[in-house]
């Protein structure tokens, strides 16, 4: 008895550490489906973007990150491209509201910022991170408390890897971009590249 009780702590200790290292979905996963609502209060369904053709989806930390305001700025400024190839872009952030309206206003968005309220979408595509308390402490230094502005627990802040995925028609990943390092981001060219 005593030595099931260790194996399974070991494994629960083996799927914490996994949390805390996300790897995200694979090329050829389903992506999981999701509903939410947009800034303006307007429902967002993958489902249905999905068969009006490719979804690019893309992952940001809040309005408080330069190098995601300089990535969706990019996008932003790319977006007829996007749409000439006949695809949907969407971003996902953990910040609330007034966050969002930030992010809108600094890079000009014309397309769908969800925030992803419990981040429900966020650990579906395997993106979450719980950011350790000395980063949320050096953010704070700076004014900026991710606690608040993703309306989380101060003992449980949670970020997204930047990511995106490009999403097909039948729900599956075709691409995928994927970097812990939150400097480095997919180039524009890139997604159209991979654009059907």
């Amino acid at each position: 008895m005593k030595k099931l009780l260790l194996v399974l702590f070991f494994i629960r200790a083996l799927g914490a550490i996994g949390q805390e290292k996300p790897e995200g979905l694979f090329i050829h996963s389903k992506a999981p489906d999701f509903k939410a609502k947009d800034l303006t209060g307007v429902a967002v369904n993958l489902k249905d973007f999905r068969k009006k053709g490719p979804v690019v989806l893309v992952f940001y930390r809040g309005n408080w990150c330069p190098y995601c305001n300089k990535a969706l700025s990019r996008l932003q400024d790319s977006l007829q491209f996007i749409k000439e190839k006949g695809a949907t872009l969407i971003a996902i952030t953990p910040e609330g509201q007034e966050g969002i309206i930030k992010t809108a206003e600094k890079t000009k968005a014309e397309f769908p910022i969800i925030y992803d309220e419990d981040l429900k979408i966020m650990k579906a595509y395997e993106v979450a991170y719980k950011v350790d308390d000395k980063a949320v402490s050096r953010y704070k230094n700076f004014d900026i408390d991710l606690a608040a502005n993703n309306n989380q627990k101060p003992d449980a802040v949670y970020l997204p890897v930047p990511a995106v995925y490009i999403i097909d028609r039948e729900g599956n990943i075709t691409y995928r971009y994927f970097e812990p390092d939150y400097k480095k981001r997919a180039s524009v060219k890139e997604i159209l590249k991979n654009l059907p």
